[in-house]
């Protein structure tokens, strides 16, 4: 099966050698977005509120890139550099996915790039 990268102009751009999605067949697997601003490059400012918005921002605009939203997101793997965040997170990430909801897992890290608080990455199912 053939692997097609996705990219989104409206996303921040990869910060090393990888997609920020790729397709296989019916799935798209969606690299791990950070709170980057995709207008200037830059880390957004504010707490972990914030920076779940711009991720999800991010990510919904990599799943749009590939003509999918993210209610075709089917597993869900968080990473928070401090787990005390995660009822604040949990708040935002809450409205940005309706039932059912996909599958997830949150686990703390000792560190993300550009010293981000949080990093989400996906798989979605495109149907078929």
């Amino acid at each position: 099966m053939a692997k097609q990268a996705i990219l989104s102009s409206d996303a921040p751009a990869p910060v090393g050698p990888y997609s920020q999605a790729v397709r296989v067949g019916n799935w798209v697997f969606v690299s791990g977005q950070i709170p980057i601003n995709p207008a200037t490059g830059e880390l957004v400012a504010g707490g972990i509120a914030t920076q779940t918005k711009q991720v999800l921002q991010n990510l919904q605009a990599v799943l749009n890139a590939a003509g999918l939203g993210l209610d075709h997101v089917v597993k869900v793997t968080i990473y928070l550099t401090d787990l005390n965040m995660f009822e604040e997170m949990n708040q935002v990430y809450s409205t940005y996915f309706q039932p059912p909801y996909p599958a997830r897992a949150t686990v703390q890290v000792s560190g993300l790039p550009k010293g981000a608080q949080i990093e989400i990455e996906a798989v979605a199912y495109t149907g078929g």
